[in-house]
């Protein structure tokens, strides 16, 4: 059984116009294009306590849903986003808590997205919001951009008993562009709105051409990425499926340059292969999505989830409108 929230107030009411009016505007616009109660579904079937025989109602999963993405946005800790729940006159109000709620604390926060994990649940959500998203005509069918970026994560140092180390198990190293880095790797596909359409989330080490093949299942027109995707096989499969191959030629082995007609291809598909930097670039500055927040692949890999959610619903007013 789900909590009820109480009555808005009198003081609610005074309140109501208070704050960024902008932030709020942009809040509204967010909470009414999220199907919540459609995402909360799978979730709420996970939760068994009833009150008659003595439970606690937990938080509606609704509430926690618009907590995690509120996170995203803007980029805040456990502790943080209960900070901002006592402080955040909007954010209570996107939330749906009144003056006199109980505020939700960072265990609860934790413990939810334990939950999701426990019940491999975050996929199916991930899976939902694009089911949703080509619902209602924002993710456009005209081909894959695919690409990778790094996501770095502490090295870590001896234990003071010098019998162990702090550093994460299944974050590796990987090198690029002569620089050393210690993490893991967030691979995506987009359309070509830059709308993310799937994820694979694994240790740095793994090279990016090794999920491309599982990101672009099913593509019936083109395919776009960067020359680190290009492979003669991988071509062949896609020209031979009536699939255009957009991946960046490079020189093969005693080639001194690049053709002419390798060059124009190059050109032509660099135009589209920009849209997939666009969730990157927003992930590193709105979501924080540098170094990693947690320990741990599967963490971190149900974070950048939370996070590729986030940043297609903020992506989809902007198409919209």
């Amino acid at each position: 059984m789900e909590r009820r929230s109480t009555q808005p107030t009198l003081m609610d009411g005074y309140i109501s116009e208070l704050g960024d009016p902008k932030l709020r505007a942009k809040l509204q616009r967010l909470d009414a294009a999220i199907p919540w109660d459609r995402l909360a579904e799978p979730i709420r079937a996970t939760y068994t306590n009833h009150t008659a025989k003595g439970g606690r109602p937990n938080v509606p999963v609704t509430m926690m849903l618009k907590v995690v993405m509120l996170q995203k946005w803007f980029n805040l800790s456990d502790p943080a986003m209960e900070g901002m729940l006592l402080d955040r006159i909007s954010f209570r109000e996107f939330v749906g808590l009144n003056l006199i709620d109980g505020t939700i604390d960072e265990t609860t926060i934790v413990n939810f997205r334990k939950r999701l994990r426990d019940h491999a649940l975050t996929s199916v959500l991930f899976d939902d919001v694009v089911a949703y998203l080509n619902e209602a005509g924002v993710i456009v069918e005209e081909g894959t951009l695919v690409d990778a970026t790094l996501i770095e994560a502490p090295r870590g140092k001896p234990t003071e008993d010098a019998l162990g180390h702090t550093k994460q198990p299944q974050a590796s190293y990987t090198r690029k562009h002569g620089r050393t880095y210690h993490g893991y790797k967030a691979h995506i596909a987009s359309d070509s709105n830059g709308m993310i359409t799937d994820y694979v989330y694994d240790t740095a080490k793994v090279h990016d051409s090794k999920h491309i093949d599982q990101l672009i299942e099913g593509e019936q027109q083109a395919v776009f990425a960067d020359s680190a995707y290009m492979d003669k096989d991988r071509k062949q499969r896609l020209e031979s499926k009536g699939v255009f191959c957009g991946i960046i030629e490079r020189r093969v082995r005693g080639q001194a340059a690049l053709t002419a007609a390798q060059q124009a291809h190059n050109r032509l598909c660099a135009s589209f292969r920009a849209f997939v930097e666009h969730p990157f670039a927003w992930m590193s500055k709105a979501g924080g999505f540098i170094r990693t927040r947690y320990r741990g692949l599967s963490r971190n890999a149900q974070d950048f989830a939370f996070g590729a959610i986030a940043y297609n619903f903020e992506r989809s007013l902007s198409l919209k409108s």
